[in-house]
């Protein structure tokens, strides 16, 4: 056996030098890969954040609205569910499903907005956030309508929504802003009569054309279409040498909007083969016709 030579480190020297060395390195791959956790003094400490579970509702609900507010929707809906899922039933939940609701409308995801009042309708009928629950879910359908060419479905959920909201809370703020959203959703379904009218007109497909200003002029009589849709049928009846029908359109026209240029195309197309406009023979004009003087349309 080798004797013991004073330029030799006994061992446990080097164990004490290898373990300085082991926390040095692991402590530098930490900082450098950013990691939470790190080596200090020999011993590990836990940089992570506490457990939701460790907060109290109105903690968990307050990050999820600062969520919100730093732009980040995804982060706060987690945050508001989360208060849902660990406390049920409490007010921080009924308060963070609402906002679960908002958060997904103000992020454009009307499918989820949607989904979340409803639950909420659902739990909570009778609360004082249940008439914004309904306006949120009437808003998703009505954010959603489309230009006037595409198709229309939607704006009719959104009218059925519009109209839930107004007859079920009628004393309220989103009643009146819904009287408004309805009125224009109202006049989207009138615009897209009118542009499938045009096209059939343009192409002289006129029983066509008549057939789409005719449910103007009969289902969305308060609409901006109103006038328009007088006009071209006055149009459609002249192409088909219907002048009877021609010139009752035009006195419809004339009764409601004389001062509107598409009065005065009217007459001047009547005028040009020497007629005026009047109320002339029989049927679905001459009735509405009958309506107007009698105060009972527009």
């Amino acid at each position: 056996m080798q004797g013991w030579r004073a330029d030799m480190p006994n061992r446990s020297f080097l164990n004490t030098v290898l373990v300085i060395s082991l926390a040095a390195g692991l402590s530098a791959c930490g900082a450098r890969d950013g990691q939470r956790s790190g080596f200090l003094g020999g011993f590990f400490r836990s940089n992570q954040e506490a457990p939701l579970e460790n907060f109290a509702p109105e903690e968990i609900f307050r990050r999820g609205e600062a969520a919100l507010e730093a732009g980040d929707p995804d982060e706060a809906v987690r945050l508001f569910g989360e208060v849902e899922r660990l406390y049920p039933y409490s007010e921080w939940a009924k308060r963070a499903l609402i906002m679960t609701a908002f958060t997904y409308h103000s992020d454009k995801e009307y499918e989820s907005s949607r989904a979340a009042a409803q639950r909420f309708l659902d739990f909570y009928p009778a609360d004082e956030d249940a008439p914004y629950a309904q306006y949120l879910l009437a808003i998703s359908y009505y954010d959603q309508i489309d230009q006037v060419g595409r198709d229309q479905g939607i704006t009719f959920q959104a009218l059925q929504a519009l109209r839930t909201v107004i007859e079920r809370y009628p004393d309220t703020d989103y009643a009146r802003s819904s009287v408004l959203k309805f009125d224009l959703a109202f006049d989207h379904l009138a615009g897209k009569e009118m542009e499938i009218g045009r096209y059939y007109l343009k192409r002289g497909h006129y029983p066509a054309a008549i057939n789409r200003f005719r449910v103007v002029v009969e289902e969305f009589q308060t609409t901006t279409h109103t006038a328009e849709a007088l006009h071209r049928l006055v149009e459609s009846y002249l192409s088909l040498g219907l002048t009877d029908e021609a010139q009752t359109a035009a006195a419809i026209l004339g009764y409601n909007y004389q001062s509107n240029e598409f009065y005065q195309d009217s007459f001047d197309l009547l005028a040009g083969r020497g007629l005026k406009p009047a109320p002339k023979g029989t049927g679905w004009l001459v009735d509405i016709y009958r309506q107007v003087i009698r105060g009972k349309w527009l």
